[in-house]
């Protein structure tokens, strides 16, 4: 017997591939609501079959808020926790037990583990704590693009946690995200005091390589004084620093760098981003005074600011060519042997332990 009426809703437009599996991963719930934007493939059809309500839906002009919105709006009134999902994502298996366990009469929210991305071998890539899982009143959606929840609710708004519901993104890579930019310049437009907006907007100037414009707008977002978590901060100043070195300006790149780590010495992302500079610079002992520094960084955060790169085979394979730059062949063969751990198919990280390893021995013997 469940203790809690819990249903799935979802906004979905030509993703007939996904549809078996995510009805599968989302038929713990008691119900699961669909709202079809348009589809001209068999996705409405599929969910039907499988058992979803599906409602057709025209939203013009496009945004998200208005689409999860309307979506949400055929979840009964009844429901005690609603569960947003997109169909390119799946659940671990027992996530309802788990949410039904957390969840509690406080509760509006409850957050819990997104893998939003997947590095090469199938590990983990990008992880952080996700929120879309609330109570059924008090909520509505809002921002035209990279949508939020925002609570109205009479009794205080309370988040519960629960790290063993684990929810995978596995998107289509052809899937265009042309519209994300105007989007995000009609966020601002709409809300300009707005930090996180701001953020995702130069963000998005970035993918676009329009680097003045992103340096334009991260600056601007550093300067407003919603601007205060430090984490989003540092990596605005590190896509900064991308930004300057995709112009040429080293010296801007490495000052930019500079300030992200200390803005968030916590966080792996800037001590990598420099060593990677400096190695482009032939500063190899920078390279390795940075990977050394990173390294002193064992947890990895459970924020959406977290990259693959500095929990992947980088960070060993930037000391290894570091240290070799140094003659410190043998630290260099450990740190390579580590890049290897982690990705022993790379023939790159192969070939460049084989030379370490070389190298090294040819030093044992020269005595």
């Amino acid at each position: 017997m469940h203790k809690y009426k819990i249903a799935v809703y979802a906004i979905c437009k030509n993703e007939e591939q996904f549809v078996d599996r995510w009805l599968k991963s989302m038929s713990e719930a008691d119900a699961v609501y669909a709202a079809d934007t348009g589809s001209t493939d068999s996705t409405a059809e599929k969910l039907r079959e499988g058992g979803a309500v599906v409602n057709q839906i025209f939203v013009d002009p496009w945004r998200f808020d208005d689409a999860r919105n309307i979506s949400l709006s055929f979840v009964p009134s009844d429901v005690d926790i609603c569960v947003c999902t997109d169909l390119d994502e799946v659940f671990e298996e027992g996530w309802r037990e788990l949410l039904e366990k957390a969840w509690n009469e406080n509760a509006t929210r409850l957050k819990y583990m997104y893998t939003w991305s997947f590095n090469p071998d199938g590990t983990p890539g990008v992880t952080f704590w996700y929120e879309k899982i609330h109570s059924r009143k008090g909520f509505r959606w809002v921002h035209p693009v990279h949508e939020v929840l925002e609570y109205s609710g009479e009794k205080p708004d309370f988040y519960v946690w629960e790290g063993g519901i684990k929810l995978y993104h596995y998107p289509d890579a052809a899937k265009s995200r042309s519209q994300y930019l105007p989007l995000l310049e009609k966020s601002v437009a709409e809300a300009p005091s707005d930090d996180r907006n701001m953020h995702y907007l130069g963000r998005e100037y970035m993918y676009y390589q329009r680097w003045n414009d992103c340096i334009k707008t991260l600056k601007k977002h550093l300067e407003m004084p919603q601007s205060v978590w430090k984490d989003e901060r540092a990596a605005s100043m590190r896509y900064i620093a991308r930004s300057y070195k995709a112009l040429g300006n080293l010296k801007e790149a490495e000052s930019w760098l500079y300030r992200a780590i200390a803005e968030a010495p916590y966080l792996r992302e800037g001590y990598v981003e420099a060593a990677q500079l400096f190695y482009e610079e032939g500063d190899y002992a920078g390279v390795y005074h940075m990977v050394e520094e990173a390294l002193k960084i064992t947890e990895r955060p459970k924020t959406y600011i977290n990259e693959a790169f500095s929990w992947d085979y980088t960070v060993y394979d930037l000391g290894a060519l570091g240290c070799f730059g140094l003659g410190l062949y043998e630290r260099a063969l450990e740190f390579a042997e580590e890049a290897l751990k982690i990705s022993p198919d790379d023939e790159r990280l192969q070939k460049n332990a084989e030379i370490i390893r070389a190298a090294n021995d040819a030093r044992k013997q020269d005595g």
